[in-house]
């Protein structure tokens, strides 16, 4: 399969948009090079903001445009856009539910030989915490102009998260998505593999090596890790009641914690989570990193044969 950073999909998309749409201003933090924006910038200087660096300020001046009837996008890291601005996105765009999105590149671990320092994996269940916030994490480019494109039109403050490596295309330009709805990518009645972002394409290799041994595994991205598909998740509880989640991503709080709670309160099934163990990430290829913390095909096989025949 074709890999594409998710980013490169930022940049695009958010050109297209903003050449259609002329309320949608982009504000960055001095990052536009890493995060695509320099051709929007260049395209549309009027409806382009360069705060530098200073997250915190892009934060409340997104704000004010959103009181203004505009549809800001904040664009930086994920590092610095989730937990340098947490507190201005809580007081100034999330409890006066503002019409503000914000777009973070180098999401999990794939900033890769960047180090700890840049690899973000808390941000999504940070910010899934926080009152009328949606929080999405596209799979491929695809999936990510597509989302990026339903997120200007959904109400309210949206998180988006992308990557700064490559990652396999596993969607045509033709798929739909829809914000909070589960896609089906495969068929399986044994057990069932909720997946987000880069590791969706790892649980479809995984998906393919188990069915080769008899085992049939659903896999699904969940690319809305808020709102979750809950209905979706009912459904597989009962359909296969056993689960895997997959995530570049602290498995504390994010998609495994958010699919657990929903199994806890139906008091059905089990729920295996993969993904970053509780730990800091560190300076290392992006592959033998997801090596580190099990996020690989290898280990999502292994847990479940573990899980059909225990």
């Amino acid at each position: 399969m074709k890999a594409i950073p998710t980013r490169d999909a930022l940049g695009d998309e958010i050109l297209r948009l903003g050449r259609e749409h002329q309320d949608i201003y982009v504000i960055d933090c001095d990052v536009a090079k890493s995060c695509k924006t320099l051709d929007f910038a260049a395209s549309l200087p009027k409806q382009h903001i360069n705060v530098g660096i200073s997250e915190q300020n892009a934060i409340g001046i997104a704000a004010g445009l959103a009181t203004t009837g505009k549809v800001p996008f904040v664009v930086t890291y994920a590092i610095f856009g989730s937990m340098r601005a947490c507190e201005q996105i809580r007081q100034e765009v999330c409890y006066p539910k503002l019409n503000v999105k914000i777009l973070c590149s180098h999401g999990g671990l794939t900033p890769a030989n960047d180090g700890a320092s840049h690899q973000c994996i808390e941000d999504m269940g940070v910010l899934r915490t926080i009152p009328n916030m949606t929080v999405i994490m596209p799979a491929d480019y695809s999936s990510a102009r597509k989302l990026i494109a339903a997120a200007y039109h959904w109400p309210g403050p949206v998180y988006l998260r992308f990557t700064r490596d490559a990652v396999p295309c596993v969607y045509g330009e033709d798929d739909e998505f829809a914000i909070g709805r589960a896609g089906q990518l495969k068929d399986g009645s044994d057990l069932t593999i909720f997946a987000n972002g880069d590791t969706v394409a790892i649980a479809l290799t995984a998906a393919d090596t188990l069915s080769r041994e008899g085992i049939e595994a659903a896999v699904f991205d969940m690319h809305t890790v808020k709102p979750l598909d809950v209905a979706c998740v009912k459904e597989q509880l009962a359909a296969t009641g056993r689960i895997i989640t997959v995530e570049d991503h602290n498995i504390i709080n994010g998609l495994g914690s958010a699919v657990c709670e929903v199994a806890a309160e139906s008091g059905k099934g089990r729920v295996i989570r993969i993904g970053v163990r509780d730990r800091f990430g560190e300076s290392a290829p992006y592959e033998e990193l997801l090596k580190i913390n099990g996020i690989t095909s290898e280990h999502i096989c292994e847990k479940a044969r573990e899980l059909v025949t225990g």
